[in-house]
């Protein structure tokens, strides 16, 4: 088995591909990369063996076969190359030697046969969604996504397709993102629960991709299908919790604030808030917000006076400072507005501006309880 391909063009697919690989894999044959050669047609794969993900490569060849190669060494190695054709041929001592400009490096491999296969997907449905939107997407919500074990569902992305709109939620408790497309719709509803790892990789391949990527999914299993990858994951298998019993529908009290100093003034006042807890304080009358934290321990205290626009009763409400920042962090609008019940009830956080047709983001954010 033998095949010519460009280094760059080699490696550029590769380091995609690599990003799904684990530091420690129970099995040794999932360090490797599967090398699926078929005439001209090369097809690489590295899986965890819950996600398993494969690049279709043009290179030059007439022969067919399989191989699996070291992934962290033809990856350190192919770094290190200027862009040149590399000669990669499979050898009978059991070494595949890769031929370039200027010497040769051979690599033991293992058998392609020994390479866990991907799950076929039996009876899926099938949605079609423009790259970038699928991105922004999973970069909206995959930050309010949990990291506790004992919850899986929380540790994903919800995915809720409808016949007149996309709808993806995270969740962690604590905070809420909720993440709207009703430019985007789907042939038939469903609703399914993405890991994290296999999103992230997705956020990465696709984040100003004007290409459609095919998502198929059915009970089990989903697969994204874009330009010449083919990404297949298992889900999370669960119920996931009804999140629009806890966005509160009454909120008369509204603040509408510019997006770039309110999180700054959070940010700079955080600092001095409690290590453990993070509560800054916000305390709303008239046209101005007051926004303060204490240490109490260390005798740390900050305080900010912001001119805000604001319809409602005089309010003062806690929030742990790193939720409000990594939410005012991830909007890109100019103004957002936070809309408020009560002390001991959410806070809606939503862009005034800046959003696309047909997109939706609304974000919640849970209140800490203000020791007076």
């Amino acid at each position: 088995m033998k095949f010519i391909v460009s280094s760059t063009y080699l490696l550029k697919q590769l380091q995609v591909l690599g990003g799904i690989i684990n530091n420690n894999n129970t099995l040794p044959i999932l360090d490797n990369f599967l090398f699926d050669l078929d005439g001209n047609s090369l097809t690489v794969s590295a899986s965890d063996l819950e996600t398993t993900i494969s690049a279709k490569l043009e290179v030059e060849s007439s022969e067919s076969g399989q191989v699996c190669i070291p992934a962290r060494l033809l990856l350190d190695t192919l770094k290190t190359f200027p862009e040149q054709p590399l000669t990669f041929t499979v050898e009978d001592n059991n070494t595949v030697e890769i031929s370039s400009n200027h010497g040769k490096y051979a690599l033991a491999y293992a058998d392609g046969a020994e390479f866990p296969s991907a799950i076929a997907l039996s009876d899926p449905s099938t949605t079609e969604i423009m790259g970038d939107v699928l991105a922004t997407a999973i970069s909206k919500t995959i930050f309010a996504s949990g990291n506790d074990d004992l919850r899986p569902v929380m540790s994903g992305v919800f995915f809720q397709f409808a016949t007149d709109k996309l709808t993806f939620v995270a969740t962690d408790a604590h905070k809420l993102v909720k993440y709207e497309r009703a430019d985007v719709a789907a042939a038939a509803a469903a609703e399914f629960i993405m890991p994290k790892k296999p999103l992230n990789l997705l956020k990465s391949i696709l984040a100003g991709s004007e290409e459609q990527v095919k998502v198929e999914y059915n009970e089990a299993n989903a697969k994204f299908s874009f330009d010449n990858t083919t990404l297949i994951c298992r889900l999370i298998d669960g119920k996931y919790p009804n999140y629009e019993a806890v966005i509160p529908k009454e909120n008369p009290n509204k603040l509408t604030i510019d997006r770039n100093q309110f999180l700054n003034s959070v940010k700079r006042v955080s600092i001095f808030s409690n290590k453990t807890t993070h509560q800054i304080r916000l305390k709303i009358a008239g046209a101005e917000l007051n926004i303060s934290a204490e240490d109490i321990d260390y005798s740390n205290k900050a305080e900010e006076r912001l001119t805000c626009d604001y319809q409602g009763d005089d309010m003062q409400i806690g929030f742990n400072s790193r939720f409000l920042t990594e939410m005012l962090g991830n909007l890109n609008s100019t103004d957002v507005s936070l809309e408020m019940s009560l002390p001991n009830r959410a806070g809606i956080l939503t862009p005034v501006d800046g959003l696309d047709e047909g997109e939706q983001v609304t974000m919640l954010v849970m209140p800490v309880m203000l020791n007076n």
